[in-house]
């Protein structure tokens, strides 16, 4: 039964010692108010230099909900690998510290994989019904960015990098092997070699607030994500990127 489902909220942070607190508590009253099945938050701590560990501690000594993953180096994609890896749940998610997605978004995405309906689920700021508030120059980059993606893949999934995803924890543990990247490009990677392997993906548009203060380093990050899409449009030609053909996931009953 489906009400059995254990879900695992991943929030990686970086030096958030300001907005940790308040973050964690707002997520957890949310979720103990609206999600029907059992949930565990995990504070993904990549190398805080700040007062962010001992907050994180605090909260989870405070919470019996929340728990600290530390890892030593920084990297979006390292910390949800390491925590997703690890992860007991049933369905494992993740979403930026600054809640910049909103969060009635977050039971339409873990309900089709709860249910068995989709191996991964996405929240996109860029399909119908989506609300987006952010600078036009975020906007352009994103756009081009997704564009850019389309023309080298004909992928049919709207927007890579929206910080608000969830999977199948079976499904995405067969998958982390395959991802390389540790850092931004994660989030692309994971979900072109979904799709590559023919993975069930629903999108959820959401309501999305750009945060001005986000640490996102543009120029490098931008680089960064040309040379993975390069470097999976490579592998794809050659016949890399697949899962184990007695793995594949089309196998997998629906959990629950």
């Amino acid at each position: 039964n489906g009400h059995d489902a254990r879900i695992e909220i991943v929030i990686p942070v970086y030096n958030e010692a300001e907005q940790l607190a308040a973050s964690v508590e707002t997520l957890r009253a949310y979720l103990l108010l609206e999600l029907p099945y059992r949930f565990q938050i995990t504070i993904a701590d990549n190398a805080s230099t700040d007062a962010t560990p001992a907050i994180a501690r605090e909260l989870a000594a405070r919470y019996p909900e929340v728990q600290v993953l530390r890892l030593e180096q920084k990297g979006r994609g390292r910390a949800l690998r390491a925590a997703w890896g690890a992860s007991r749940a049933d369905v494992v998610s993740y979403m930026d510290v600054d809640l910049s997605t909103g969060l009635p978004a977050f039971l339409p995405l873990i309900a089709p994989l709860v249910s068995g309906q989709s191996d991964l689920a996405i929240g996109t700021r860029l399909a119908r019904g989506a609300e987006v508030t952010r600078s036009p120059r975020r906007e352009v980059i994103s756009r081009v960015y997704n564009l850019l993606i389309t023309l080298a893949f004909f992928n049919r999934f709207s927007d890579a990098q929206c910080g608000f995803k969830a999977a199948r924890a079976d499904v995405i543990k067969r998958l982390l092997p395959l991802i390389e990247n540790n850092a931004w490009f994660f989030d692309t990677e994971l979900l072109l070699l979904a799709e590559h392997n023919a993975l069930r993906i629903a999108e959820v548009p959401v309501r999305w607030i750009e945060d001005p203060g986000t640490s996102v380093h543009l120029r490098s990050t931008i680089a960064e994500d040309l040379r993975g899409l390069w470097r999976m449009r490579r592998a794809f030609w050659r016949g890399q990127g697949r899962l184990p053909a007695h793995r594949r996931l089309d196998a997998v009953p629906a959990s629950h």
